[in-house]
């Protein structure tokens, strides 16, 4: 793994669990999810063949894994990640994980009628997913509206475009 200061040295499944760990503080997450995470996250860098790998492409293959196992662990990890530094940060990537579970939930609703499955009388029995959602069932579409503040009669948000540091701390505890 090459650090952003050059320093070279080998991939740790510990310090992928250290920094992960810090995400996950207070959230229904085992130490063996962590642990298996880390290991996940080590089979998907060493498949792309690339010997040296650095610490930003290591944050990138942490988040599909923890975003899986429990989405507010990924948004907290995400957050450092990514740098976030406004509220719309965050709005963006929960609209992103909302059209995700949306997308799930709309796969599976699908298989379950092209599979016949279903309660009878019940049309088009839709099949609950919770994959994604760190184990919850995910809201109901009509409960996923934004939530929006009284206008200042500007016509666009304005964001800080600051350089985004990257999520070292998180990766090197």
């Amino acid at each position: 793994m090459v650090k952003r200061s050059g320093v070279v040295e080998s991939f740790s499944r510990n310090k992928v669990v250290s920094g992960v760990k810090k995400a996950c503080q207070g959230r229904p997450v085992t130490d063996d999810q962590l642990a298996l995470l880390a290991q996940q996250v080590e089979e998907k860098l060493r498949s792309s063949g690339v010997s040296n790998v650095s610490s930003d492409e290591v944050g990138k293959a942490i988040l599909p894994f923890l975003r899986d196992l429990d989405e507010i662990a990924y948004l907290r990890f995400a957050s450092v990640y990514h740098a976030f530094n406004s509220l719309d940060d965050f709005e963006e990537a929960i609209d992103a994980l909302r059209s995700r579970t949306q997308d799930i939930d709309s796969q599976d609703s699908h298989e379950v009628k092209s599979s016949g499955e279903g309660v009878k009388g019940e049309v088009g029995a839709k099949k609950t997913s919770s994959k994604g959602t760190g184990g919850k069932t995910p809201p109901e579409k009509n409960d996923t509206a934004k939530k929006t503040t009284p206008s200042t009669g500007a016509s666009k948000r304005r964001r800080s475009r600051k350089a985004k540091p990257q999520a070292e701390t998180l990766l090197d505890a």
